[in-house]
């Protein structure tokens, strides 16, 4: 049994591909919005973790062996990805993650979408890992296409983006050590392609409508809340809205309203 996820992670991986192709190697080096990092550091961390995926199915000692030595390196974790990946830089990272990114796709694509992976964290089903790394791809691609001035075009497979996002409604509060808030707001989103997408129990007074592509962003916290579409209805709504974070790890932060953004000029 094949899994969807695989062609949509390498489909989104192409999109930035194809987007940085033409980049000089000095642009590489251009400080994002998010955190600071250049557009060589988020290719170098793409290009790591995507590694670390394909050894969740080759080799788990390996897998394990490598997260623990990021975790203790010397310099912190960014420093430890750049010496992973052999320091490459510029048009050479480009095509070393474009390369390795194929690899890890293939891998995925091949794999029984319910096997059990293992992780840092808990374990997880191989179309959840897979599907992991299209949102980090589509997530910090984001902030590639705002330092290069470019409105991406997104496709019906942030779908996906969206079913995690719905999927880590609770998560989002229980790692806040919050209660988890009843009913989930009700979704109605407008896909890419111009189609209604829902999710929850249908409420006027619990409610988010708006863009699939604004609600991605807002769970990837690539975005505020108040610099996108989304009408936003409801306590609860406004509370998950607020924290909302799809992906592992401690609480983070969204960005500042106006904190994100896409540069006027390329």
């Amino acid at each position: 049994m094949a899994i969807p996820q695989a062609d949509d992670f390498r489909a989104e991986s192409e999109a930035l591909f194809d987007l940085l192709k033409p980049v000089e190697d000095d642009r590489f080096g251009t400080p994002t919005g998010f955190k600071g990092w250049t557009l060589n550091a988020i290719l170098t961390h793409l290009y790591f973790w995507n590694q670390m995926a394909g050894f969740q199915l080759t080799n788990e000692a390996t897998l394990h062996g490598r997260m623990r030595d990021a975790a203790s390196a010397a310099g912190g974790m960014r420093a430890f990805e750049a010496k992973y990946c052999a320091n490459r830089e510029g048009q050479a990272l480009l095509a070393a993650w474009h390369e390795d990114m194929h690899a890890t796709a293939d891998q995925f694509a091949k794999a029984d979408p319910k096997q059990r992976l293992k992780w840092a964290g808990p374990d997880m089903s191989a179309r959840s890992s897979i599907t992991a790394r299209l949102m980090e791809t589509w997530a910090h691609g984001q902030a590639i296409y705002d330092a290069l001035g470019v409105a991406r075009q997104d496709g019906d497979r942030i779908r996906n983006i969206v079913v995690l996002g719905v999927n880590t409604f609770g998560w989002t509060f229980r790692n806040r050590k919050q209660d988890v808030p009843e009913p989930m707001p009700h979704l109605v989103l407008t896909a890419p392609s111009g189609e209604t997408w829902t999710h929850g129990e249908p409420s006027k007074t619990e409610c988010i409508e708006g863009s699939a592509t604004a609600f991605c962003q807002v769970v990837t916290q690539t975005r505020n809340i108040a610099d996108t579409d989304l009408k936003v209805t409801g306590p609860i709504a406004n509370a998950w809205m607020s924290i909302a974070q799809c992906f592992a790890g401690p609480p983070e932060t969204p960005p500042a309203a106006g904190m994100r953004r896409m540069r006027e000029t390329i």
